[in-house]
């Protein structure tokens, strides 16, 4: 995927750490462009720096609540006195063109459409016709959405606040609000982009670097299951059956993942033995890419992530199942872990986990099929609403994959034209 390195502004009334649900759109967003090496700076009328390479420029007069913008307001409704609100739309044109020199992208939540800045949105409207940048209008909300607003917001000059301008691109969250925003502003809806609001795993669970660099490498929002395996390199840990039962889920068509953390000591003979037997045999089954061996996990660039450089309960976060196929155990600390983290578990059927586990397992026979306990992790995993939603989750509301199916060619698209 090839990235334009484009220069992206996000304006709004206010940024973090000012807490609000469009607040925490635009910091997940700011972060996201910039974990794709776009260049960002949020504008906004209060809030502060949060990250580094994300500078945050404040100004005032594009709060939410700004009183010369009230009293400018005020003015304009009992004495019908414009001259006020155009003086602070000048003066705010003046201070974002000056933010705006070199920037390709001024990405604009809420304002244009909501009533609690008109000077802002009438100053934006202006920059989108007079500069050579390409304004995209991310709507969120509407004041005319809702039935008691104030009849005057039907009248010049409030009524901007539902003007469709050729200059500005139309970027709304969901299909439902597309249709709405299209019937405020009399167009087409075609005219208008959805792009969904996500969820950035990497900060909700807060993965370790090591953790996220095996996400993209291995795509992991983008497979159907993901097992789990936390066991040390060891024969009675039966990670051959694993490697085996993924091959069956790849052969019935499942995109599925093995995770197996396999703690590695090159000093002790047998535990190198044993991996060099199993990456032969993933070798064997040509399931490379779907058995990974954690033990000593090497990236494009050669460099080797060792096994205890890995957050195990950062596996557990981005599985759909703990897959325990041990020979032999004394307990199952695993299976507390996968109940800690609401994962639903399929197991060996031997003694301690029946005993830890009897009623809230899949359990299957050391000398099953593999095919038919490759069936019951798909019977897990299709039953079982929440990890059904966790998959979809990851695959459509991830932000990382938003922004590679959605926003970048958006940004593409509009530059383009």
């Amino acid at each position: 995927m090839h990235i334009m390195k484009y220069n992206i502004a996000i304006l709004h009334y206010s940024a973090p750490p000012v807490v609000g649900g469009v607040e925490e759109v635009i910091k997940q967003q700011a972060l996201l462009f910039r974990r794709n090496l776009l260049n960002v700076k949020i504008i906004a009328g209060k809030g502060a720096q949060f990250e580094n390479y994300i500078p945050v420029v404040i100004n005032p007069l594009l709060l939410s609540n700004n009183d010369e913008v009230n009293d400018a307001i005020n003015l304009l409704q009992q004495k019908k006195d414009i001259s006020r609100i155009n003086s602070l739309k000048e003066r705010i044109k003046v201070f974002l063109k000056s933010e705006l020199q070199n920037f390709d992208i001024l990405i604009v939540h809420n304002i244009l459409n909501m009533r609690y800045n008109l000077p802002a949105a009438m100053a934006v409207h202006e920059i989108a016709d007079e500069m050579d940048i390409k304004v995209i209008n991310w709507a969120h909300d509407s004041l005319y959405f809702y039935e008691d607003y104030e009849k005057i917001y039907d009248t010049p000059p409030f009524d901007i606040l539902k003007k469709y301008n050729p200059k500005i691109n139309y970027v709304t969250i969901t299909e439902s609000r597309r249709k709405l925003f299209a019937k405020l502003m009399n167009v087409d809806k075609d005219r208008i982009f959805v792009v969904k609001n996500g969820i950035d795993p990497i900060t909700f669970f807060r993965l370790d670097i090591n953790t996220v660099r095996i996400i993209n490498n291995e795509d992991l929002y983008n497979q159907d299951i993901i097992l789990v395996q936390p066991s040390r390199l060891h024969p009675r840990k039966n990670i051959e059956l694993t490697i085996k039962v993924v091959k069956a889920l790849v052969d019935k068509g499942v995109k599925a993942k093995a995770l197996i953390t396999g703690a590695f000591d090159p000093h002790e003979k047998n535990t190198v033995n044993y991996f060099n037997k199993l990456n032969t045999l993933i070798d064997e089954l040509n399931i490379r890419e779907h058995a990974i061996l954690l033990a000593r996990y090497t990236l494009p660039s050669g460099e080797v992530i060792e096994s205890d450089r890995v957050k195990i309960r950062d596996l557990y976060h981005i599985a759909d199942m703990l897959f325990l196929p041990s020979i032999q155990e004394g307990f199952g600390i695993p299976l507390l872990e996968a109940g800690m983290l609401k994962i639903p578990i399929v197991c060996s059927d031997i003694p301690p986990f029946r005993e830890i586990a009897n009623n809230y397992a899949t359990f299957f026979k050391l000398d099953e099929d593999v095919n038919s306990i490759a069936d019951k992790l798909i019977k897990v995993s299709e039953s079982t609403k929440t990890t059904r939603f966790f998959r979809k989750t990851l695959r459509d509301y991830s932000w990382d994959n938003i922004f590679k199916k959605t926003i970048l060619p958006l940004f593409n698209k509009i530059y383009e034209h």
